[in-house]
């Protein structure tokens, strides 16, 4: 919001006082605002006025470089009220951490009382499942006298209505076994937790300015999110991480977490600084500087959406580029919008762009897979993921957003009613430029030649080997198994996400025609077959 607030105003008059809080999280939004408060308040001094006073608030960063990227900012340390905690490692390394959280849970829950809770950290949705099932089926055939257990789930798609449960006290002679994603880090605080179990693992995403990819990959957590995963045990009282990891281990792990602003697509940050009237980004002064090809792949990614003009060796926004940053999205979809007028289909645009820009709003239980299918059939279409989200919502706001109509079609009603949230902010933002808002009125061919005119970047076509290769890089990618059009072999789609795990896969598909992607950018697409010939 503050970012938001810097690009009607870079020297934030309006405050004397900013405080930047869980500053070692270093989000993209967060390392951008380092920059811009730093550039206001050395401006304000310049010009003699009120002078801004920034706060930057962590328990574990780099004390040093945020000082030293302060111009030598004093630092204060304030001794928190910390019990003592007890931190354990293996005495070998781990071939298999999920079997060693297992068995390290079984050994606590045998051993310790039951009104002390246990919280483990794995890496994301699946891996949690699969723990929390192989739990629950274990704790059955404990020996009597053993406490029962109520084991809990937590990552960011479940349903807010599960998510509260880790909040809530365990009946009586059981015992809270919480696994969960870094959610539980420093995001949130859970009463009643003694012991930690750390398998030093965390799920992180990487970007590839050359291929556009996004690579999600299990890795190493740094030393600083090992101490953040510690501090859990010791909030109410003293408490006991068990690592699962040597101490030789730990001592290798990185110090600090890289920086998103050093792994992801800067296009929205360049946007950003640019409508900030920023005079040259390839200089802003970043705490961290992203690499160059990151800031040359946004350029060229700006420059195709056409939101760039080249003056006198600067760069400046377009009329487009301009409208484009009023977005509080990411370049492409505020592309998408600005287009929609075009299509008359400006209502059902807002609507899947909405509902690409919260986590996912589909709650999918692989213990029900089978029922989960069943009930989504009604909704599903051949054209791909972005109609059959839009699909979902109508229904979702026709019955007036009721709350057991999204249990029962295992829908997240809490990212729906932030769904709901977001259109009406974006719908405001097309009312202030005057934009024409009309709805397509059943027809799905506009709003996926749309689709097609601004995500065009974002294209692959069927091979006749039955596989999928990009048209930008010529790399070859797959339907991610969540698409409805996994079972399918559309000759063209656009996608909105490219992703590594253990293969390329495409998630968030729309099924259109090779000629509308011709007549977004002929010349992106001579180049694009001239290359390919070559």
């Amino acid at each position: 919001m503050l970012l938001r607030e810097a690009i009607s105003d870079s020297l934030l008059r309006k405050y004397s006082c900013v405080i930047l809080d869980e500053a070692h999280e270093r989000t993209i939004h967060t390392d951008v605002l380092f920059g811009v408060v730093k550039a206001a308040q050395k401006r304000r001094k310049e010009l003699g006025k009120l002078p801004l006073k920034v706060i930057v608030m962590s328990a574990t960063m780099d004390v040093d470089l945020f000082s030293q990227y302060f111009n030598g900012a004093p630092v204060l340390y304030l001794e928190g009220r910390q019990h003592p905690i007890q931190v354990f490692y293996t005495k070998q390394p781990q071939q298999d951490y999920l079997h060693a959280a297992l068995v390290s849970v079984f050994q606590i829950h045998q051993e310790a009382p039951s009104s002390q809770d246990i919280l483990v950290f794995l890496t994301g949705q699946e891996e949690i499942e699969a723990m929390s099932k192989t739990c629950r089926d274990i704790a059955k055939h404990l020996p009597d006298g053993c406490p029962s257990m109520l084991v809990l789930p937590l990552y960011a798609s479940l349903p807010y209505a599960q998510q509260l449960r880790v909040f809530q006290g365990a009946p009586k002679g059981y015992r809270k076994v919480i696994i969960s994603t870094n959610i539980a880090e420093t995001s949130i605080t859970i009463t009643g937790i003694k012991y930690v179990v750390d398998t030093g693992m965390v799920k992180a995403k990487k970007y590839n300015p050359d291929s556009g990819l996004e690579v999600l990959a299990v890795q190493r957590v740094s030393k600083t999110q090992a101490w953040q995963r510690t501090g859990r045990a010791g909030r109410e009282d003293s408490g006991i991480c068990y690592r699962l990891y040597t101490e030789e281990e730990f001592e290798k792990f990185d110090k600090m977490t890289v920086p998103e602003i050093q792994r992801c697509n800067l296009a929205s940050v360049i946007l950003q600084l640019l409508a900030m009237k920023v005079p040259n980004v390839l200089t802003f002064d970043f705490m961290s500087k992203p690499s160059p090809d990151h800031i040359q792949a946004a350029i060229a990614q700006l420059d195709l959406l056409g939101a760039l003009e080249h003056k006198d060796d600067q760069l400046t926004l377009t009329p487009i580029g301009r409208k484009m940053a009023a977005f509080p999205l990411e370049p492409k979809f505020a592309k998408t919008i600005l287009l929609s007028p075009k299509f008359h289909c400006t209502e059902e645009i807002l609507t899947i762009v909405s509902l690409l820009s919260v986590d996912s709003v589909l709650h999918n239980p692989p213990s029900r897979r089978d029922e989960v299918q069943g009930v989504r059939k009604k909704f599903i279409s051949s054209e791909g993921d972005h109609i059959t989200l839009l699909n979902i919502y109508r229904t979702f706001k026709n019955i007036g957003g009721n709350k057991d109509w999204c249990k029962e079609n295992f829908v997240n009603s809490k990212n729906m009613m932030l769904v709901a949230e977001v259109r009406a902010q974006l719908r405001d933002i097309c009312l202030k430029m005057s934009m024409p808002i009309t709805s397509s009125r059943g027809d799905t061919e506009s709003i996926r030649r749309c689709l097609a005119h601004s995500l065009f970047m974002s294209t692959a076509e069927l091979q006749p080997d039955g596989t999928y290769v990009t048209t930008d890089t010529h790399q070859p990618v797959a339907i991610h198994p969540s698409s409805v059009l996994f079972h399918c072999k559309p000759a063209c789609v656009v996608y909105t996400e490219l992703l590594y795990t253990n293969k390329r896969y495409m998630r968030d598909l729309c099924v259109v025609d090779a000629e509308w992607l011709y007549e977004a950018a002929p010349e992106y697409f001579r180049r694009k077959l001239r290359t390919a010939r070559n």
